[in-house]
């Protein structure tokens, strides 16, 4: 029975905190479900809920829907500073990648796309939209348009299989030189949620960006994107020096 002046759920969630930081419960590995913690700590299963969701929203566990709660695991993180594909980052931290093209068409460039890629009236953009993988968990979902002006026949490639960047530099002779990104927390809704596989109103993060590079000799914006990004699964850091 637990007793004390502390929260019942308080007590289950340092209880489980203890159980993680003395690695009886490792990356990845699966926390005791809601109605285990019910006949461990012989508390309701309200009770229960509310120490997983905490530690879910602190950042310490990760859900996966039909399968159950687990430990984040540290290795899953990204470099805000470098500019490098997803596909690379999972690479590098020794997953294995894989993606799913949801949608890609050219489309005439909104006002949006017209001021971030420095485009016309009437020019139009090639949207190219992806979940990402690292070892069959979708990371992120990201929304990429490129100018059509700057790249003939880019529609004709398939990017369920090619990675945009490898394509942009082999094919067109682009140098990727710097982006300007964004970033803000926001609640996953609707199409995001349901593709990442978490729940409505998790937090995730949202990176817009415009990417710049040296096309016929000539640095411009090659591409916007958008993206968002398991905060449960993923971390993100930045490399500061003096």
């Amino acid at each position: 029975m637990i007793s004390g002046m502390a929260p019942k759920y308080y007590i289950v969630k340092n209880k489980i905190l203890e159980m993680i930081d003395k690695e009886e419960i490792g990356p990845d590995g699966m926390v005791p479900s809601e109605r285990e913690l019910m006949n461990m700590f012989e508390i309701s299963r309200i009770t229960a809920k509310k120490a997983i969701d905490d530690l879910v929203k602190e950042g310490y566990l990760y859900r996966i829907q039909g399968k159950g709660t687990f430990v984040k695991n540290d290795k899953l993180n990204q470099d805000l500073v470098s500019i490098t594909s997803c596909t690379e980052d999972i690479i590098k931290m020794g997953m294995t990648p894989s993606k799913q093209l949801l949608a890609a068409e050219i489309m005439p460039a909104d006002q949006a796309r017209m001021r971030k890629l420095q485009l016309s009236n009437g020019d139009k953009v090639f949207m190219v939209k992806r979940v990402y993988f690292a070892d069959n968990d979708p990371l992120n979902l990201t929304t990429t348009y490129l100018p059509c002006k700057l790249f003939p026949g880019i529609e004709n490639y398939d990017f369920g299989i090619e990675s945009i960047y490898h394509i942009l530099e082999e094919k067109y002779d682009t140098r990727i030189t710097k982006a300007t990104r964004t970033i803000e927390a926001v609640l996953a809704v609707d199409e995001v949620s349901e593709i990442l596989k978490i729940d409505e109103g998790e937090p995730i993060l949202l990176f817009r960006a415009v990417t710049l590079g040296v096309v016929n000799g000539k640095e411009v914006p090659i591409e916007t994107f958008k993206s968002y990004y398991r905060t449960d699964k993923f971390k993100f850091y930045i490399n500061q020096v003096k």
